[in-house]
């Protein structure tokens, strides 16, 4: 089978899964033979990040710093209760929620796997957004080019092994 490039959908019901939402998106790849589950599915997305989206990720937390945002691995989570830098807020069998609330807005990433039959499983990640504020609104239309690059790049990665 050849390898398959994560696409674009629409999310379909960003208000169940972040009341108030004013962003979401959804990028969906399939696999074959892989037997994961949403959390494994969300440590591979998660745990290897290319090192062009770390260099952006400290970028972005520089900038950021003086605004006083999160910027990942909050004191205030165990490493037990988080995936990757985001804090695991539940579990379904097929779906792990991620997230976190900040004082600009809060965001939601769904990791789902659904499987498919015949050892092929579609694996969606989907970010949803709810700003609070102008510098919620301002943020999220300056991440929005590089979010659009980075999210498929990341789920690309649950196809390494």
């Amino acid at each position: 089978m050849p390898v398959m490039m994560p696409t674009a959908q629409t999310f379909p019901d960003p208000e169940g899964a972040l009341a108030g939402a004013q962003f979401a998106d959804r990028y969906v790849l399939t696999t074959d033979g892989l037997a994961l589950t949403a959390i494994g599915a969300a440590e591979r997305v998660l745990g290897r990040t290319p090192r062009w989206v770390g260099w952006l990720m400290l970028l972005r937390n520089l900038a950021v710093r003086p605004f006083g945002l999160k910027t990942g691995l909050e004191r205030d989570v165990l490493p037990e209760g988080r995936v990757g830098i985001f804090p695991l807020i539940s579990q379904a069998p097929g779906r792990i929620v991620l997230g976190l609330d900040d004082r600009h807005l809060d965001f939601r990433l769904l990791v789902e796997v659904n499987d498919l039959g015949a050892g092929r499983q579609e694996v969606a990640a989907s970010t949803i957004v709810k700003t609070h504020n102008l510098l919620g609104r301002t943020y999220l239309a300056v991440v929005k080019p590089f979010h659009r690059i980075i999210v498929p790049a990341m789920l690309a990665q649950v196809l390494i092994k």
